[in-house]
C-alpha cells in the first residue's frame, strides 16, 4: 500500500527530513575534530624538533618515529624487529597480560563491591584496605612482587590485577549503595528475596556505575604495564620502551608510547560498544 503526502507550497519538510543534514553536519564534525587535533599536533612536533632547540635524541623528527615504527615492526638488515620481536608480538604479549591481570582484578573488585555496598560492616573493615592500595604507585610494591612470586609472568599479572582491583570495587560499591531505594522496598513487599532484590534491582542499577568502574580499571592497570614489564619485560611493549629509554632510542620509545595509547582507545571504545548493548537503560531511569 503506498502513501502519498501532499505538500503545500510555501510549507517546511518534515522534522525528520530536516534533521538528517543537521545529524551528517555533526557526525562529520565528530569525526573531523579529532583527525584536525593530530594533524595540528604533528604540525607543532615538526616545528619544534625543526627549531634546533632541543637535541634530536630528546625531540626527534616524526619522520624519525615513523622509520623507527618501520623496523620495529619488519625484518630489517638480518634484524627480527626490536628485541628479536616485532611490534606485533610487542603488542600481544602486553595485551594478553593485561587481559589476565583486568580479567582477575576486575572481577575480584566487582564481586567485593556487591559485597561492600550490600553488607555495612563488610564495607567499613575493608573500605580502608581497599583506599590503601588504591592510593600506592604500582612501583611501591612492584619489587615487593618480584621478590615474592620472581621474575616470570605471575608479578606482572599480580600488578596489573591489583592496579584493576580498586577503581572496579569502587565503583560497584557506590552504585549499590546508591541503588534506588524505593524499587528496593517495593521488590520487599512483594516477597522477593534478599537474593532476588540483588539480582533483579540492585545490580541492574548499578550496572551503569560498574562499567564506568571497569573502563577506569583497564585504564589503571594499562597505565601499569610498563611497570609490570620492568622486569624480563621483552616480549611486551613496556619492556620494549624500558629498553630503549636504556639506549636514549627515543624514536622507539616513542613508538612504543603511542602504541600503548592508541591500543588504549581502541580498547576504550570497545568498552563503550559493550556497555551501549549491555546497559540500554543508562541515563533513562
Amino acid at each position: 500500500m503506498s502513501v502519498f503526502v501532499d505538500v503545500v507550497p510555501g510549507q517546511s519538510p518534515a522534522p525528520e527530513a530536516a534533521s538528517r543534514p543537521s545529524q551528517w553536519r555533526l557526525r562529520l564534525t565528530r569525526a573531523a575534530l579529532p583527525l584536525l587535533s593530530v594533524i595540528v599536533f604533528i604540525g607543532i612536533w615538526q616545528l619544534a624538533a625543526a627549531s634546533g632547540i632541543w637535541n634530536q635524541t630528546f625531540v626527534p623528527y616524526p619522520s624519525s618515529v615513523w622509520h623507527a615504527f618501520i623496523e620495529v615492526s619488519t625484518n630489517h638488515d638480518g634484524v627480527h624487529g626490536y628485541g628479536g620481536y616485532l611490534l606485533a608480538e610487542h603488542l600481544y604479549m602486553t595485551l594478553r597480560r593485561l587481559l589476565f591481570g583486568v580479567l582477575i582484578g576486575v572481577t575480584a573488585g566487582v564481586l567485593l563491591g556487591l559485597l561492600m555496598g550490600s553488607v555495612g560492616w563488610v564495607r567499613s573493615v575493608l573500605e580502608p584496605w581497599l583506599t590503601f592500595v588504591r592510593t600506592l604507585p604500582p612501583l611501591a610494591y612492584f619489587f615487593l612482587l618480584v621478590i615474592w612470586l620472581g621474575i616470570d609472568e605471575a608479578p606482572k599479572i599480580t600488578l596489573l590485577a591489583l592496579a584493576a582491583l580498586p577503581p572496579a570495587a569502587v565503583a560497584t560499591t557506590a552504585a549499590v549503595v546508591a541503588a534506588p531505594v524505593g524499587l528496593v522496598e517495593a521488590a520487599r513487599a512483594l516477597g522477593a528475596s534478599r537474593w532476588q532484590v540483588t539480582r533483579d534491582v540492585v545490580i541492574p542499577a548499578a550496572l551503569p556505575e560498574t562499567f564506568t568502574g571497569v573502563r577506569l580499571a583497564v585504564g589503571m592497570a594499562y597505565s601499569s604495564v610498563v611497570a609490570a614489564e620492568l622486569f624480563n619485560g621483552i616480549p611486551g611493549i613496556g619492556g620494549l620502551v624500558k629498553d630503549a629509554s636504556n639506549y636514549n632510542n627515543t624514536p622507539v620509545v616513542l613508538v612504543g608510547i603511542f602504541s600503548i595509547g592508541i591500543s588504549g582507545l581502541v580498547l576504550d571504545a570497545a568498552l563503550r560498544a559493550v556497555e551501549r548493548r549491555a546497559v540500554p537503560w543508562r541515563g533513562k531511569i
